[in-house]
């Protein structure tokens, strides 16, 4: 049985400024919806990815801004900074970790600068959407096998 993830459910506070946000970004809107005025569901999906984030009003219990850790990938760390910059989005310098293997929680343990050698998956930059939901974006640029 294979199970591939499709959607992540992220927590706003303003369904309207989180959807203009990652329109911002260039993300695809899929759909909005409503059902009344205590559901309304919106997906947004990221250029290039097969899974996409759903946000809205009735559809999750969480606090605006709890959703940490997301994680998108590239194969052009620099590029990707470059990229998010240029779109308005306080983003911070590409770090690695200095215990080389995945970026601690927060800020903890970050060495400005790429990974050495720029060592696939070593490679992070991280950011933030209107509510305070945090997100990283990690350079893969060889696959682990079975990936």
């Amino acid at each position: 049985m294979d199970y591939k993830l499709e959607v992540l459910v992220i927590p706003v506070g303003d369904v309207d400024r989180a959807k203009a946000f990652y329109k911002g970004l260039g993300w695809r809107e899929d759909a909005d919806f409503a059902t009344g005025e205590e559901f309304r569901v919106v997906q947004m999906t990221p250029p290039g990815s097969p899974a996409a984030v759903i946000f809205g009003k009735g559809i999750t219990s969480a606090v605006p801004g709890s959703a940490q850790g997301m994680m998108l990938v590239v194969d052009d760390i620099e590029a990707a900074r470059a990229d998010l910059a240029g779109h308005g989005v306080p983003v911070s310098g590409v770090f690695h970790d200095a215990g080389g293997v995945f970026h601690h929680a927060g800020t903890e343990a970050r060495v400005d600068g790429p990974a050495p050698d720029r060592q696939s998956y070593g490679s992070f930059l991280s950011f933030e959407d209107p509510d305070g939901n945090a997100w990283f974006v990690q350079e893969v640029t060889t696959r682990l096998p079975g990936r």
